[in-house]
């Protein structure tokens, strides 16, 4: 073997030597980083679940062009937040379903939010019939802070309160009204 095959094995005898060390501190580098993601993750989460323990201070458009806060909240009645989308297909149903159903929620309140501007909420609230009922109140969300207060992350999203205004559970997704009225009641 003459002096180049030399050079090429020692440079070859280095790189794998090297490829020893980088590759386990490359992996321990990747496993740091989605370790820390994933705690970062559920310390948000539980700061979220904390804030929301008790339904929180908010003060949002209603579709008549006031506002609406916690003062404008009824006492002693359990509240269910249905966070939307117009455009939403499963928003909708769950509006319809609502609608349906809109006798036995009698003893709740049901606060509409979404971000979208006043206009397009009062269309669907138009639209499912639910804009003449006193327990009913839509709501203009322009900040998207509500999204960001409950960590919501999809559409529907829908949270519910006793009357103590003690969160009883957030859901995710289109949910039976039977099912809320159960809870809602509980």
């Amino acid at each position: 073997m003459g002096y180049g095959g030399y050079v090429f094995y020692s440079k070859l005898f280095l790189v794998k030597k090297n490829l020893k060390i980088i590759i386990p501190i490359l992996f321990l580098g990747i496993f740091g980083y989605f370790g820390y993601q994933i705690y970062t993750q559920m310390q948000h989460k539980k700061e979220v679940a904390k804030n929301i323990k008790i339904i929180p201070k908010f003060e949002y458009q209603n579709i008549k062009g006031g506002f609406f806060s916690n003062a404008n909240l009824k006492k002693n009645l359990p509240t269910l937040f249905v966070y939307f989308n117009s455009e939403c297909e499963f928003c909708n149903e769950e509006a319809q379903m609502i609608q349906t159903h809109i006798a036995q929620l009698s003893a709740f309140q049901l606060v509409f939010i979404s971000f979208e501007k006043p206009s397009l909420i009062k269309a669907f609230a138009a639209k499912h019939q639910l804009n003449s009922y006193d327990n009913v109140t839509f709501l203009s969300d322009s900040k998207v802070s509500f999204a960001a207060i409950f960590d919501i992350k999809s559409l529907p999203c829908l949270v519910l309160y006793d009357r103590n205004q003690k969160l009883i559970e957030k859901i995710k997704g289109q949910t039976k009204v039977e099912i809320l009225i159960k809870k809602l009641a509980s």
